[in-house]
């Protein structure tokens, strides 16, 4: 039973409904004043304490919310659990006025046994759950913000899900070995169990029944898949595993669950090796909030999510630095992205004053059981992290730990590698902190992978987190040069890609050391989309409250930097991209450099027809081997066309930009065209204004206004401006950069219309089906 509908309260008095996955805080209002921080980030360098207005996303998550809904029982269960996917935070969950069960993190899943508490009629399930200040380094969100369930059965014995696994034991000759074991609470001599392992066209294609178990209630068997259809991106191959429970032959419970057959494994002469194939890891990092929507989990939002960083080449994620929601794992399972599960960003010394250092002595154990066991038989998980760039790396103590939390990862699932992302180099392989590890993972400096591999007996080592560079979606700033410090007064950041932070660098370097070196297996770049809070670098800057360091912005829109990652990470389709915009009125002969990110080796430039000389990529140059620039260009008004070339110098792709005029109408983009009425399904729609001859507004800031009517409702805008302070549920916004996003959300079968208007235009609609 999903339990959706809630009452929620910030003061345990006032109640209003609303529908789990909830955040409390994501429609602001944005103010400096939320968990307002006066401290030094060690991590970015710093010695002195200053205000960091915008670190945790200056929205309202501070403090208690309440929330609490009815179960009415017609009969009592012999067995009832609450599965919790995560409650932000500390929630302690009652039955009936009683406790009936508590968990300190905010980001695990728990389950309650509920059974005891329950009684015919009438049930009362409450959850009060408290968001301390300063527990956060970004926006964590707050409320039930992952689904709940309450799972019951007439029956004393059931089937224990996350005491069951699926596991690929080899893979040889077309035919696979995997083992299943199924876990059975409350066994006795009258029980059996079936398993059937169903393939994509509905075919059993191998099962087995027994009735003899262990003391722990467990069942192991090994199975033989002729002809195994195996897992990969490429190839998201997934076979159904249905597990049935009966009772002198009758059936009391059943489970069903997707798996999917794969093997991991990670060597020094191999590398990384997917179902025993090499292949270095194109992996982004990923927090957990959607943007507009916030913490509340979506699936429509994850798959739109999946879908880019997929089209772009990534294939992993880092569930960056927390564990993930059940749902996420279901749709990377489905869409085929490798994911990295993380747990910690802290274990017992603190990044800030109430963070889980906390709790790390009493939970850190229970933490890491919860997310192995909820998590083990998702095929896209590759690896565990067992934390991020953790204080105690200089120390034996710290060895240690990593040491028994690495240990326990293995004890509930010996088939994956464990890592975690190390950012002190030098003290981490002075103490064995990076020799312990299975995937010696390390934070940016990549100036000193030679230096750390060699001291490395394993022989390799992951850009666990990498790049860290910083841009506004289509700001350009002049001169253009490459910096690791670049601020400017409007709080924006550069999208020429050449402006990074202190600790970090650019994406050239990193794919240099990948292209370069054996040993380095992959990277995950910080970070795949921009996120709310850690405004780096403009910390200290009010108003900024989300990131810069998105290949996409905080409105899923992608930057010029996401066309950079294309060009390099496929090599299946083309790429062809140039930027900046050719807007830029009163820069008239002034440089105003051409950019060109390509999987084309070389490509001619022309300003208003005139060659600025064909050029190609230079493998000498660090940022000429994997872009095409063109330093010197005078701005003129007109066009820029790029004409690319293959190796032999034939022409195979060309792009235009025109300096657009005043904006002369509202252009509508979904990313879908019909949505379903169930499941808080959602259209994002891509907002922007063209000129007279359809040329992008690129420098538009129109303020839009929106109405949506019928089959739909309005769930939410955003700009992708990290300095916006309108709120998300605003009916109104900006343009920003000439373009923004709205949220359309289905309610029932119809059909929707989302209208857009502004001063001096006509009115746009969009027409979206709700099925």
């Amino acid at each position: 039973m999903n339990l959706k509908q809630w009452q929620f309260s910030r003061d345990s008095i006032n109640y209003s409904s609303v529908t789990v996955p909830h955040d409390w805080a994501i429609n602001g209002p944005f103010d400096k004043k939320w968990d307002l921080q006066f401290v030094a980030i060690e991590q970015n360098g710093e010695k002195e304490k200053t205000e960091k207005s915008g670190r945790s996303g200056a929205l309202p998550w501070i403090g208690r919310g309440f929330y609490k809904t009815t179960v009415n029982l017609k009969r009592l269960p012999k067995t009832a659990v609450l599965e919790f996917d995560g409650a932000m935070a500390d929630p302690h969950v009652y039955i009936n006025g009683k406790l009936a069960g508590h968990w300190a993190y905010g980001y695990n899943a728990f389950r309650v046994d509920a059974a005891p508490f329950l009684k015919k009629g009438k049930n009362e399930i409450s959850v009060s759950l408290n968001n301390r200040e300063e527990s956060s380094r970004w926006y964590p969100g707050g409320g039930l913000y992952r689904p709940v369930q309450l799972m019951m059965n007439a029956d004393a014995a059931t089937i224990n899900p996350w005491g069951c696994y699926f596991r690929t034991e080899s893979i040889a000759d077309g035919k696979a070995e995997v083992s299943i074991c199924t876990n059975i609470n409350n066994v006795d001599k009258t029980l059996s169990i079936e398993n059937q392992l169903v393939d994509a066209t509905g075919k059993v294609v191998a099962q087995f029944k027994y009735g003899d178990f262990d003391a722990q209630g467990n069942v192991v068997k090994t199975l033989t898949v002729d002809n195994a259809q195996l897992w990969s991106p490429e190839s998201p191959y997934l076979y159904k595993l249905i597990t049935r429970l009966y009772r002198n032959n009758k059936l009391i419970d059943q489970t069903q669950q997707k798996v999917g057959i794969r093997t991991v494994s990670v060597s020094k002469y191999d590398g990384f090796q997917l179902n025993g194939v090499s292949r270095k890891i194109k992996g982004v990092c990923l927090h957990h909030d959607l943007g507009p929507i916030g913490a509340a989990v979506n699936k429509a939002a994850l798959i739109r999510q999946i879908r880019t960083m997929k089209d772009m080449g990534c294939d992993a994620i880092r569930t960056a630095h927390n564990m993930p929601s059940t749902w996420q794992m279901e749709i990377c399972d489905s869409m085929g992205m490798m994911v990295m599960a993380e747990s910690f960003d802290m274990w017992i010394y603190p990044k800030c004053k109430n963070g889980y250092a906390l709790n790390f002595k009493q939970w850190a154990d229970k933490d890491i059981e919860n997310l192995v066991l909820n998590h083990r038989n998702h095929p896209s998980i590759i690896m565990w992290s067992i934390g991020n760039e953790i204080p105690e790396q200089w120390s034996e103590e710290g060895r240690n730990i990593s040491k028994h939390l690495q240990d326990l990862c293995h004890k509930f699932d010996p088939t994956r590698p464990v890592t975690q992302g190390m950012d002190r180099a030098e003290e981490a392989l002075k103490s064995g902190f990076a020799q312990v590890m299975d995937v010696p993972g390390f934070n940016y400096r990549v100036h000193k992978y030679d230096k750390n591999i060699r001291q490395l007996p394993k022989g390799f080592l992951l850009g666990s987190e990498t790049a860290s560079t910083v841009s506004s979606r289509g700001v350009y700033k002049f001169p253009v040069e490459p910096s690791d410090s670049k601020k400017y007064a409007d709080g924006q950041c550069s999208s020429y890609d050449v402006e990074y932070c202190p600790w970090s660098n650019l994406p050239d370097d990193d794919w240099q050391m990948q292209d370069d070196r054996n040993y380095v297996i992959g990277e995950f770049v910080w970070t795949g989309y921009d996120y709310l809070g850690e405004p780096s670098p403009y910390d200290e800057y009010w108003p900024s409250r989300s990131s810069y360091f998105g290949i996409c912005d905080l409105a899923g829109l992608p930057k010029d930097r996401y066309y950079l990652y294309r060009s390099h990470w496929r090599n299946d389709v083309p790429t062809l991209h140039v930027l900046p915009h050719w807007t830029f009125p009163g820069r008239e002969g002034e440089t105003t450099p051409v950019y060109c990110y390509t999987s084309y080796p070389m490509a001619e430039l022309f300003v208003n027809g005139k060659s600025q000389g064909r050029i190609a990529k230079n493998p000498g140059s660090r940022l000429d081997r994997y872009r095409l620039r063109w330093n010197n260009v005078k701005y003129e008004p007109g066009e820029i066309r790029v004409v690319a070339y293959d190796y032999d110098g034939s022409p195979k792709a060309e792009k235009t930009i025109r300096t657009a005029g005043a904006p002369a109408r509202i252009v509508l983009k979904a990313d879908r065209s019909s949505i379903s009425s169930k499941g808080e399904d959602l259209a994002f729609v891509t907002v922007s204004v063209v000129d007279k001859d359809g040329n992008a507004c690129a420098t538009a800031t129109n303020k839009m206004k929106f109405h949506v009517t019928g089959a739909a409702k309005f769930r939410a805008a955003c700009n992708g401006d990290a300095t916006s302070l309108v709120p998300f549920n605003s009916t109104e916004m900006p343009l920003f950069s000439g373009e923004l996003v709205v949220v359309v959300e289905g309610m029932k079968h119809g059909t929707a219309t989302l209208s857009v208007s502004t001063e001096g235009l006509p009115m746009a609609t969009l027409p979206i089906m709700v099925e």
